[in-house]
């Protein structure tokens, strides 16, 4: 996919042409935007201006959403070894996944209710999690899929007393609600409606281009999770928002 993406840009001529690549293949590259309008306050100005626009993975713009802020706001620094444990649907994983789960008559079809993957380490998701979240370590990443099509859940770990900075969960959740104030596609949970929580459904946000982060834990140990559709923030989603931006479109158009 990453080769055809390549070659598809190589023949543009017109050099007022467009682009909203949905592969990894210029995900990190510096001279393309990178498409997630709500990491950082002039983000959306760099979409609307570009040419090239990268349109993020899925677990990335969990990853993304739940990080940057805070180790902007240095609540989490910069070296420190973060891990990410996710689980998607399996329409994340492309035809090849799909297959697995859904066509009995291809040799890898399997019944397993869940499973791991990518345990090498090389996931191609990391770098941009890596360059996006303002990491100078790369983060270990563990997914996972479920025999189920789509949604997704993003967790990340911090491990507020190893850190020793001083930050409580409160602090956590006032730098993750300050980032995305007033923003309509992602929002952060009050704190009071995670404590209620006794779980989160994977697909409680199907069908829409919204993500949802939660803050629990207490002051020694926080959990972020993101909530989202693989298929919509995750990736068809945040293209049209892309789309919307970049030809000065309501950025919503045709996401309600």
């Amino acid at each position: 996919a990453t080769d055809a993406a390549r070659e598809a840009v190589s023949l543009i001529e017109n050099d007022t042409v467009k682009v909203i690549d949905a592969s990894t293949a210029y995900r990190v590259a510096p001279d393309w935007a990178y498409g997630f309008a709500e990491m950082s306050k002039d983000q959306r100005g760099k979409i609307a201006a570009s040419k090239r626009i990268s349109n993020p993975g899925c677990y990335p713009t969990g990853f993304i959403a739940l990080t940057r802020p805070l180790v902007e706001a240095g609540v989490i620094p910069r070296d420190w070894a973060l891990s990410v444990n996710a689980v998607s649907g399996y329409s994340g994983g492309g035809k090849a996944m799909i297959a697995e789960f859904e066509n009995e008559s291809d040799p890898t079809f399997t019944r397993v209710p869940y499973r791991i993957y990518a345990m090498a380490q090389k996931h191609k998701h990391v770098p941009e999690m890596q360059k996006y979240a303002g990491l100078s370590r790369a983060p270990i990443f563990a997914p996972s899929v479920g025999r189920y099509y789509k949604g997704m859940i993003v967790e990340v770990p911090v491990p507020l007393a190893a850190i020793a900075n001083g930050s409580k969960l409160a602090d956590v959740h006032g730098v993750l609600t300050q980032a995305y104030k007033g923003e309509r596609f992602v929002s952060v949970a009050p704190l009071a409606e995670s404590a209620a929580l006794k779980t989160l459904d994977p697909e409680g946000l199907n069908g829409t281009n919204q993500l949802k982060s939660f803050v629990f834990g207490h002051d020694d140990e926080a959990r972020l999770v993101a909530l989202l559709d693989n298929l919509g923030k995750g990736a068809s989603g945040a293209a049209v928002q892309n789309l919307n931006l970049a030809l000065g479109l309501e950025e919503s158009a045709g996401l309600s």
